[in-house]
Protein backbone atom coordinates (compact mmCIF):
# COMPACT_ATOMS: atom_id res chain seq x y z
CA UNK A 1 0.00 0.00 0.00
CA UNK A 2 1.79 3.26 -0.73
CA UNK A 3 2.09 6.01 1.62
CA UNK A 4 1.18 9.53 0.29
CA UNK A 5 2.83 12.96 1.66
CA UNK A 6 0.72 16.06 0.87
CA UNK A 7 3.04 19.47 1.46
CA UNK A 8 1.01 22.29 1.80
CA UNK A 9 3.16 24.62 2.93
CA UNK A 10 5.76 25.69 5.88
CA UNK A 11 6.16 23.30 8.45
CA UNK A 12 2.71 21.81 7.46
CA UNK A 13 2.20 18.36 5.81
CA UNK A 14 -0.52 15.40 5.46
CA UNK A 15 0.41 12.35 5.65
CA UNK A 16 -1.79 9.33 4.34
CA UNK A 17 -0.58 5.72 6.08
CA UNK A 18 -2.14 3.11 7.38
CA UNK A 19 -5.50 4.34 6.11
CA UNK A 20 -4.86 7.11 9.05
CA UNK A 21 -4.07 10.47 7.92
CA UNK A 22 -1.29 12.54 9.61
CA UNK A 23 -1.09 16.35 10.03
CA UNK A 24 1.80 18.14 10.76
CA UNK A 25 2.20 21.60 12.92
CA UNK A 26 -0.76 22.82 10.95
CA UNK A 27 -0.53 26.41 9.93
CA UNK A 28 -3.86 27.56 7.62
CA UNK A 29 -3.57 31.03 7.61
CA UNK A 30 -2.46 34.11 5.07
CA UNK A 31 -0.82 35.99 7.69
CA UNK A 32 0.30 35.72 10.84
CA UNK A 33 1.92 39.16 12.62
CA UNK A 34 4.48 40.15 10.04
CA UNK A 35 4.44 37.14 7.93
CA UNK A 36 2.21 36.79 4.68
CA UNK A 37 2.19 34.04 3.04
CA UNK A 38 4.07 34.79 -0.13
CA UNK A 39 3.48 31.77 -2.21
CA UNK A 40 1.05 28.46 -2.20
CA UNK A 41 -2.79 29.08 -1.73
CA UNK A 42 -3.95 29.13 1.86
CA UNK A 43 -4.73 25.20 2.31
CA UNK A 44 -8.51 23.57 1.70
CA UNK A 45 -10.80 22.20 4.20
CA UNK A 46 -9.24 19.13 3.07
CA UNK A 47 -6.17 20.04 5.11
CA UNK A 48 -7.99 20.21 7.89
CA UNK A 49 -8.97 16.50 8.11
CA UNK A 50 -6.83 14.26 10.13
CA UNK A 51 -6.30 11.62 12.73
CA UNK A 52 -4.29 13.19 14.63
CA UNK A 53 -1.99 16.29 14.32
CA UNK A 54 1.40 16.71 15.81
CA UNK A 55 3.03 19.45 16.92
CA UNK A 56 6.88 20.46 17.01
CA UNK A 57 7.35 23.10 19.47
CA UNK A 58 5.39 26.20 20.57
CA UNK A 59 6.56 29.25 18.45
CA UNK A 60 3.56 30.72 16.91
CA UNK A 61 4.06 29.49 13.22
CA UNK A 62 4.11 25.88 14.65
CA UNK A 63 1.62 26.28 17.22
CA UNK A 64 -1.32 28.01 15.45
CA UNK A 65 -3.94 28.08 17.53
CA UNK A 66 -6.29 29.26 15.22
CA UNK A 67 -5.27 26.22 12.80
CA UNK A 68 -6.17 24.08 15.06
CA UNK A 69 -9.61 25.59 16.43
CA UNK A 70 -10.07 24.50 12.82
CA UNK A 71 -9.60 20.72 13.14
CA UNK A 72 -12.40 18.46 13.01
CA UNK A 73 -13.69 17.73 16.34
CA UNK A 74 -12.82 14.43 18.21
CA UNK A 75 -8.82 15.23 16.55
CA UNK A 76 -6.15 13.74 18.34
CA UNK A 77 -3.72 16.45 19.34
CA UNK A 78 0.31 15.64 20.29
CA UNK A 79 1.99 18.82 21.67
CA UNK A 80 5.56 18.96 23.79
CA UNK A 81 5.02 18.61 27.44
CA UNK A 82 4.04 21.43 29.64
CA UNK A 83 2.46 23.42 26.13
CA UNK A 84 -0.74 23.84 27.66
CA UNK A 85 0.36 25.73 30.40
CA UNK A 86 2.59 27.86 27.93
CA UNK A 87 0.03 28.41 25.75
CA UNK A 88 -3.09 28.72 27.93
CA UNK A 89 -5.52 29.57 24.21
CA UNK A 90 -4.64 25.20 24.12
CA UNK A 91 -6.78 24.63 26.59
CA UNK A 92 -9.63 26.52 25.64
CA UNK A 93 -9.44 23.74 22.49
CA UNK A 94 -11.97 21.44 24.18
CA UNK A 95 -13.08 19.71 20.91
CA UNK A 96 -9.76 18.51 20.67
CA UNK A 97 -8.01 15.56 22.27
CA UNK A 98 -4.88 17.32 23.62
CA UNK A 99 -2.00 14.55 24.76
CA UNK A 100 1.28 15.91 26.17
CA UNK A 101 4.14 14.27 24.80
CA UNK A 102 8.30 14.27 25.69
CA UNK A 103 11.11 12.36 23.94
CA UNK A 104 11.06 9.03 24.44
CA UNK A 105 6.99 8.43 24.94
CA UNK A 106 5.24 6.59 22.39
CA UNK A 107 1.52 7.05 20.92
CA UNK A 108 -0.72 4.55 18.89
CA UNK A 109 -2.99 5.76 16.58
CA UNK A 110 -4.94 3.20 14.74
CA UNK A 111 -2.68 0.70 13.33
CA UNK A 112 0.20 3.88 13.65
CA UNK A 113 2.84 4.50 16.38
CA UNK A 114 4.42 7.84 16.77
CA UNK A 115 7.63 7.62 18.06
CA UNK A 116 8.86 11.18 20.37
CA UNK A 117 12.26 12.17 19.26
CA UNK A 118 14.57 14.91 20.67
CA UNK A 119 15.08 18.12 18.34
CA UNK A 120 17.57 20.89 18.91
CA UNK A 121 15.81 24.03 18.55
CA UNK A 122 14.33 26.68 21.02
CA UNK A 123 11.03 25.68 22.40
CA UNK A 124 9.66 28.33 23.88
CA UNK A 125 6.92 30.28 23.31
CA UNK A 126 8.54 33.87 22.04
CA UNK A 127 8.81 36.53 21.95
CA UNK A 128 8.98 35.45 25.41
CA UNK A 129 8.03 33.37 27.73
CA UNK A 130 10.31 30.42 30.14
CA UNK A 131 11.74 27.41 28.55
CA UNK A 132 8.89 24.95 29.54
CA UNK A 133 8.45 22.76 26.74
CA UNK A 134 10.83 20.80 24.79
CA UNK A 135 11.08 21.08 20.69
CA UNK A 136 9.94 17.25 19.33
CA UNK A 137 10.62 15.29 16.45
CA UNK A 138 8.09 12.72 15.52
CA UNK A 139 8.88 9.56 13.63
CA UNK A 140 5.34 8.07 12.51
CA UNK A 141 5.43 4.63 11.94
CA UNK A 142 2.99 2.08 9.87
CA UNK A 143 3.65 0.79 6.06
CA UNK A 144 6.92 3.22 5.99
CA UNK A 145 8.74 5.00 8.96
CA UNK A 146 8.18 8.69 7.96
CA UNK A 147 10.80 11.49 10.09
CA UNK A 148 8.89 14.80 10.60
CA UNK A 149 11.74 16.91 11.79
CA UNK A 150 9.94 20.33 13.02
CA UNK A 151 12.30 22.70 13.37
CA UNK A 152 15.98 21.72 14.77
CA UNK A 153 19.41 21.67 14.36
CA UNK A 154 22.24 19.77 13.21
CA UNK A 155 23.28 16.71 15.91
CA UNK A 156 26.04 14.24 16.32
CA UNK A 157 23.47 11.77 17.64
CA UNK A 158 20.69 12.68 15.48
CA UNK A 159 20.87 9.36 13.62
CA UNK A 160 20.72 7.73 16.90
CA UNK A 161 17.83 9.22 18.45
CA UNK A 162 15.50 8.97 15.53
CA UNK A 163 16.56 5.44 14.30
CA UNK A 164 15.77 3.76 10.98
CA UNK A 165 13.45 5.66 8.66
CA UNK A 166 12.08 5.26 4.84
CA UNK A 167 11.17 9.05 4.38
CA UNK A 168 12.37 11.99 5.78
CA UNK A 169 10.33 15.56 6.11
CA UNK A 170 13.01 17.89 6.84
CA UNK A 171 13.33 21.50 7.30
CA UNK A 172 15.90 23.37 4.90
CA UNK A 173 14.93 27.69 5.26
CA UNK A 174 12.92 29.53 7.40
CA UNK A 175 10.50 32.90 7.02
CA UNK A 176 12.93 35.48 7.15
CA UNK A 177 16.45 36.44 5.76
CA UNK A 178 18.52 35.20 8.40
CA UNK A 179 18.48 31.54 10.29
CA UNK A 180 19.44 31.38 13.71
CA UNK A 181 20.73 28.57 15.98
CA UNK A 182 18.75 25.65 15.57
CA UNK A 183 17.82 25.27 12.12
CA UNK A 184 18.52 23.44 9.23
CA UNK A 185 19.41 25.66 6.14
CA UNK A 186 19.76 23.68 2.35
CA UNK A 187 23.51 22.47 3.58
CA UNK A 188 22.73 21.38 6.77
CA UNK A 189 19.52 19.59 5.72
CA UNK A 190 21.77 17.68 3.01
CA UNK A 191 23.98 16.55 6.09
CA UNK A 192 21.06 15.29 7.91
CA UNK A 193 20.31 13.30 5.34
CA UNK A 194 23.63 11.63 5.12
CA UNK A 195 23.49 10.60 8.73
CA UNK A 196 19.63 9.48 8.52
CA UNK A 197 19.96 7.70 5.05
CA UNK A 198 16.54 7.26 4.21
CA UNK A 199 15.08 6.02 1.06
CA UNK A 200 13.01 9.35 0.51
CA UNK A 201 12.76 13.26 1.34
CA UNK A 202 11.01 15.73 0.81
CA UNK A 203 12.06 19.54 1.95
CA UNK A 204 10.04 21.82 3.97
CA UNK A 205 9.75 25.25 5.88
CA UNK A 206 10.19 27.36 3.53
CA UNK A 207 9.38 29.51 0.52
CA UNK A 208 6.11 29.82 1.93
CA UNK A 209 6.10 32.73 4.58
CA UNK A 210 7.94 36.22 4.23
CA UNK A 211 8.36 39.02 6.08
CA UNK A 212 5.64 41.95 4.97
CA UNK A 213 7.84 44.79 3.47
CA UNK A 214 11.38 42.41 3.21
CA UNK A 215 10.62 41.06 -0.21
CA UNK A 216 13.57 42.50 -1.51
CA UNK A 217 15.73 41.52 1.56
CA UNK A 218 17.93 38.39 0.70
CA UNK A 219 15.28 37.05 -1.71
CA UNK A 220 17.28 33.96 -2.13
CA UNK A 221 16.63 33.16 1.11
CA UNK A 222 12.73 32.59 0.01
CA UNK A 223 13.28 31.21 -3.35
CA UNK A 224 15.56 28.71 -3.63
CA UNK A 225 16.51 26.63 -0.85
CA UNK A 226 14.23 23.84 -2.02
CA UNK A 227 16.30 23.20 -5.20
CA UNK A 228 19.62 24.32 -2.89
CA UNK A 229 18.71 21.05 -0.82
CA UNK A 230 17.66 19.28 -3.89
CA UNK A 231 21.90 19.87 -5.44
CA UNK A 232 23.26 19.26 -2.53
CA UNK A 233 21.58 16.16 -1.04
CA UNK A 234 22.47 14.59 -4.47
CA UNK A 235 26.16 15.13 -3.67
CA UNK A 236 25.78 14.36 -0.03
CA UNK A 237 23.41 11.48 0.20
CA UNK A 238 22.98 10.24 -3.67
CA UNK A 239 21.22 7.15 -3.15
CA UNK A 240 18.23 9.22 -1.27
CA UNK A 241 15.42 10.42 -3.67
CA UNK A 242 14.44 13.99 -3.20
CA UNK A 243 10.99 15.05 -4.49
CA UNK A 244 10.92 18.87 -4.06
CA UNK A 245 7.23 18.82 -3.84
CA UNK A 246 5.02 22.67 -4.56
CA UNK A 247 2.67 23.65 -2.77
CA UNK A 248 -0.10 21.06 -2.52
CA UNK A 249 1.26 18.33 -4.43
CA UNK A 250 1.81 14.95 -2.97
CA UNK A 251 3.96 12.53 -3.80
CA UNK A 252 3.71 8.43 -3.32
CA UNK A 253 6.72 5.65 -2.17
CA UNK A 254 5.42 2.80 -2.63
CA UNK A 255 6.47 0.23 0.28
CA UNK A 256 6.90 -3.81 0.29
CA UNK A 257 8.08 -5.13 3.15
Amino acid sequence: MPVEITWWGHATCTLRDSNTRVLTDPLFARRLAHLRRRRGAVPPAEAHRADVALVSHLHADHLHLPSLAALDPGTRLLVPRGAPRAVPGLRRLRQLRVTEVAPGDRVRIGDLLVRVVPARHDGRRLPVGPHRSPALGYVVEGEARTYFAGDTGLFDTMADEVGAVDVALLPVGGWGPCLGEGHLDAGRAARALALLEPRMAVPVHYGTFWPIGMDAVRPHEFHTPGEEFVRLAAAAAPQVAVHRLEHGESVRLEVAR
